[in-house]
């Protein structure tokens, strides 16, 4: 994966967030803040862009939620001057599940992801301001996000840069180390981590699709670069059955 110069992403992406609000008549940003990598980093370069008066975050906790999620969400708000207000989602949450019950945490995980946005959108409206999505490339690639939940925001700063790049800025822009260090967690249930559920580090992950994506490598140029069969045909496959996330929902040609 090429180096990337960091300065001159960051020039990048700083202009492309001024500019998008600006020319859609808004001066303020939200951003729901999860304790994580990414919607830090997104908070950070919101600020640098917008100024902090006109960034406020989010903090929407469910009961099951990592209190380490709430507290690195609180520390960069405070390190950044961001205004914050935290949101209990768990009342709104259970009332739906006590009606229609399920053991299955992935409904659970993705109802806490749409709720997150929904309340993200009515506070959209409630301060001027336009949703700041924190997915990042690796996560776009493969699907990585509930669609209209975390996938959804009016913008993506950093839709651009793979996971592993994620950590690399975010250590430039002095990201606290712990939320640097934490393994990345889309905090669903219980010790959930991205890698365990994804089947794969981040780090193998953005090699392959970099090779795969970007330079448009064919397996058998994947396998001498030493990637398993299993591994190349797990990405492919975690691309191939998440493009329904990527575009606009079709509409029938009459």
């Amino acid at each position: 994966m090429n180096k990337l110069d960091y300065s001159i992403v960051k020039s990048k992406i700083i202009s492309f967030i001024r500019g998008y609000i600006y020319k859609n008549g808004f001066k303020n940003g939200i951003v729901g803040v999860s304790g994580g990598i990414d919607s830090a980093l997104v908070l950070a370069l919101s600020v640098e862009a917008l100024g902090e008066e006109n960034v406020f975050a989010l903090l929407m906790p469910y009961k099951l939620s990592s209190e380490d999620s709430l507290k690195d969400g609180k520390l960069i708000c405070k390190k950044l001057g961001v205004k914050y207000e935290i949101i209990d989602i768990s009342p709104s949450v259970d009332a739906y599940f006590k009606k229609y019950p399920t053991d299955n945490p992935l409904q659970i995980g993705n109802k806490c992801a749409r709720e997150r946005m929904s309340v993200l959108y009515d506070f959209s409206e409630r301060k001027k301001a336009l949703v700041v999505g924190t997915s990042n490339k690796s996560e776009i690639l493969i699907g990585y996000a509930t669609q209209y939940g975390d996938a959804a925001a009016a913008f993506l700063p950093i839709g651009e840069l793979y996971k592993t790049q994620v950590f690399e800025f975010s250590k430039i822009l002095n990201i606290p180390a712990q939320i640097i260090n934490k393994k990345p967690s889309a905090d669903l249930w219980e010790k959930q981590t991205d890698e365990d559920e994804i089947g794969l580090i981040y780090k193998d992950l953005d090699k392959i699709l970099y090779n795969m994506v970007d330079l448009n490598k064919d397996d058998s140029e994947l396998i001498e670069l030493g990637f398993s069969k299993d591994k190349i045909n797990r990405v492919r496959a975690l691309i191939r059955n998440s493009e329904f996330k990527r575009i606009m929902p079709p509409v029938a040609t009459l």
